[in-house]
């Protein structure tokens, strides 16, 4: 399966997230599973990368091309796709994954998984999405879904599909 992960082109503070996403590809790449992602070697971003592809597996990263202009790109993936904008990188990512994560990552990853959430809603798509909120990363979004629900904005039934793990062992187990 090709899981799309949005994550942070920074590192953040707490070292504790490099070393989930470590571990996060880690498994991706031992599970057999390819990773998408959004083709960076800076960050969290490098980061996963590198574990995927040091534990043997595929790792396909998509840029804009102003991006790849700035030479962010991680150079040793096994793939890297080249959009025009960021619009068309969505699509792309979209286009290609199975599955979706975010990991914590700032407000571009907010954006991206939130397109995929909304598809999720609309029930454009049935893919697993899942917010990882590891070390209570994503709280404070699913209590905001939780009071989009009670003030009558979204219904339990619509957010049905948008998953919230708190561990690799639950991300392994919505995606069994």
């Amino acid at each position: 399966m090709n899981i799309t992960v949005y994550i942070g082109a920074n590192e953040g503070k707490n070292p504790i997230y490099r070393e989930a996403a470590e571990e996060l590809g880690c498994w991706i790449g031992r599970s057999g599973n390819s990773l998408v992602y959004g083709g960076s070697r800076s960050g969290l971003m490098g980061s996963l990368a590198d574990s995927v592809l040091a534990a043997g597996g595929r790792v396909v990263g998509v840029e804009p091309r102003f991006f790849v202009d700035r030479e962010w790109q991680h150079e040793d993936i096994t793939e890297l796709i080249v959009t025009e904008d960021m619009a068309g990188r969505r699509a792309k990512m979209i286009e290609l994954g199975d599955a979706f994560i975010a990991f914590p990552g700032g407000t571009g990853t907010l954006e991206e998984i939130s397109e995929v959430m909304s598809r999720v809603s609309l029930r454009q798509t049935e893919v697993p999405c899942i917010l990882y909120s590891f070390n209570g990363y994503y709280d404070s979004l699913k209590s905001l879904l939780a009071h989009m629900i009670a003030e009558g904005f979204s219904t339990e039934k619509r957010q049905n599909g948008i998953k919230f793990a708190e561990s690799l062992d639950e991300i392994k187990e919505i995606l069994s």
